[in-house]
């Protein structure tokens, strides 16, 4: 069963850029939505970006403009390009899958990139 890596995480100034990259370490069939998930010190864990196998997206208002999220889905990977970063955006970010077979619905964690815009 595969897993979820991600990378490409790191310390940034405002103002500056980085790409997340997560990718499985084993096919994972029926793979449906990625996504990345952050989650901000003191904070719960809150959506960021999501695609569809389909290449559809979804925002939060938050990141809206600032980041995009893409996939490459001959091999399992997700991106996430985040520009004009805030410090506001200094958290770890998770990348997330779902694959669906029949009623069975698998969920998949990454164990998280730190993330750190500095002011």
């Amino acid at each position: 069963q595969g897993q979820l890596v991600e990378s490409g995480g790191g310390l940034v100034q405002t103002g500056g850029s980085l790409r997340l990259s997560c990718g499985a370490t084993a096919v994972i069939p029926n793979l449906e939505t990625m996504a990345w998930y952050r989650q901000r010190p003191g904070k719960q864990r809150e959506m960021v970006a999501t695609i569809s196998s389909r290449g559809s997206t979804n925002y939060a208002d938050s990141v809206k403009g600032r980041f995009t999220i893409s996939r490459n889905n001959n091999n399992d990977t997700v991106y996430l390009q985040m520009n004009s970063l805030k410090p506001r955006d200094t958290a770890t970010y998770y990348c997330h899958a779902d694959s669906r077979q029949g009623l069975t619905v698998r969920l998949y964690w990454g164990q998280g990139t730190q993330v750190t815009v500095s002011s």
